[in-house]
């Protein structure tokens, strides 16, 4: 009889990240596609099917932890996302959860704690002693998203088009991003409307230029630093909207592209007043842990420390 293997997908707004793994822990195989969120991709199935039909057929799979974006969040959506994972793995265990449900779950290993996500968009989840569950944010970008990549690219553009007309201070946030952009500064209304009328995932577009707006911000630009810490204003107020549903002192760690930034980790740290832990595993590894909790596995210090190290490799070389 074949090993049994997990599969994880963890879903977001700019990518999906699907894994295949056995009961050691050891990574077999991974794919990378683009983002499967059905708020703002209107193909999110099709991106989501292409990435996970090769690992259909996979001899020995067990189990699917799927950790997909606004499951449980949108009735009617829920139900899509749940029929094309119970479609396309009909003969095997399955859980289908929130994708920051998933990012907690890996996080804490199961444990207690709060949890502020601040990827494309953001999102706090906290679970307590008793198991209880909690969330605050999540709302989209057209409601809230505050302090999310997208929220803070977004908002760069607007300090960057009050800079130029001369309706705001200058910044060097202009020079950077159109730069970056490969866009011409003497005609930037043409330039950066045309991009952004050219882009096939505008929320992923727009989120990406989070990182420049960390790197002006390291350059000493008023502008970006102030924007940072306003993104970290949003993100402290997502740990005190659901600090009650947990104990006193409850540990918090965060998950999400947007902190890479360490400017933006400090700068929400200093204002919930406690630092943050390292999490134990990464989202992607909080998919395999679902997967692998359908299974009964042992799931020891041993298992969570072989897959945290596994998971953050494959993240890496998605990165390349």
């Amino acid at each position: 009889m074949s090993e049994e293997l997990i599969l994880g997908i963890d879903g977001g707004g700019s990518k999906v990240l699907v894994t295949l793994a056995g009961r050691d822990g050891r990574v077999l195989r991974s794919a990378l596609g683009g983002g499967v969120n059905p708020m703002d991709n209107p193909d999110w199935r099709q991106e989501l099917e292409r990435h996970i039909e090769p690992f259909r057929r996979e001899a020995g799979l067990a189990a699917v932890g799927a950790a997909l974006p606004a499951y449980g969040e949108v009735a009617y959506l829920s139900t899509l996302q749940k029929q094309c994972i119970d479609e396309i793995f009909p003969d095997v265990s399955k859980a289908v959860l929130n994708d920051v449900d998933a990012a907690h779950l890996g996080a804490f290993a199961g444990r207690p704690g709060i949890l502020i996500l601040s990827g494309t968009g953001s999102m706090s989840w906290a679970r307590n002693a008793a198991g209880a569950s909690a969330r605050a944010g999540g709302w989209g970008d057209m409601i809230g998203d505050e302090g999310s990549s997208y929220w803070i690219g977004r908002t760069a553009l607007h300090l960057i088009s009050q800079s130029l007309d001369g309706r705001g201070k200058p910044t060097a946030l202009a020079t950077a991003i159109y730069d970056h952009l490969q866009l011409d500064i003497s005609d930037p209304i043409n330039a950066l409307g045309g991009w952004i009328n050219g882009l096939a995932m505008p929320r992923a577009g727009i989120a990406a230029l989070s990182i420049l707006v960390d790197r002006t911000a390291q350059q000493g630009d008023e502008t970006a630093i102030g924007l940072i810490e306003e993104a970290a204003d949003e993100l402290a107020k997502h740990h005190s909207a659901i600090a009650s549903h947990c104990e006193a002192g409850t540990d918090w760690t965060y998950a999400g592209g947007t902190f890479s930034s360490r400017r933006l980790l400090e700068a929400v740290e200093r204002r919930i007043g406690q630092r943050a832990i390292a999490p134990v595993l990464p989202p992607i590894g909080g998919a395999l842990l679902a997967a692998a909790q359908l299974l009964d596995w042992p799931l020891d210090e041993g298992w969570l420390g072989q897959i945290a190290v596994e998971a953050e490799a494959v993240i890496a070389r998605s990165r390349q």
